[in-house]
């Protein structure tokens, strides 16, 4: 199977990125053909050519980064349909912070995506400038990944 993941990342310490990584990581240890770009880096025209596509933001201003939502935007309603899909996100743990992935989520239902596993969510701390991951948060992601390796399993 193959399987596309697609983020965008806005800090310096590249946080979502990080979780990307750790994801594809995981999924390549169970044998999944994967690649993982940074969204600005990804050929629209090669997306029909995965089983799989998991779309990854920050969280700014509520929601998802503008890239990764006019990446989505790009495609068709129904485009993908048949396809499997899923959403993760970095945000501050707030209630007021929003959250990326919900939105990504709804997008990728809206192009046809079979929804595969609830949207992961990450968090961050610290000063705007220097935000990071929290403690244990990449262990998280591992976990999700390894659980959406079994859900992708024929």
């Amino acid at each position: 199977m193959k399987v596309l993941i697609v983020y965008d990342t806005t800090s310096v310490n590249r946080n979502t990125e990080k979780v990307a990584k750790a994801i594809s990581e995981v999924l390549k240890e169970k044998g999944f053909d994967v690649d993982c770009l940074y969204v600005k880096d990804v050929d629209q025209a090669s997306v029909k050519n995965y089983d799989c596509v998991l779309a990854g933001s920050p969280t700014q201003a509520f929601r998802a980064t503008r890239p990764i939502m006019e990446f989505l935007d790009g495609f068709s309603k129904n485009e993908f349909s048949g396809k499997l899909g899923a959403a993760f996100g970095t945000q501050l743990q707030w209630r007021m912070s929003g959250n990326a992935a919900k939105g990504i989520e709804k997008t990728l239902k809206k192009l046809g995506f079979r929804i595969v596993m609830p949207p992961l969510v990450t968090y961050v701390e610290g000063k705007v400038e220097v935000v990071q991951l929290k403690a244990g948060e990449l262990e998280k992601t591992r976990k999700y990944a390894e659980d959406l390796a079994k859900n992708l399993q024929p």
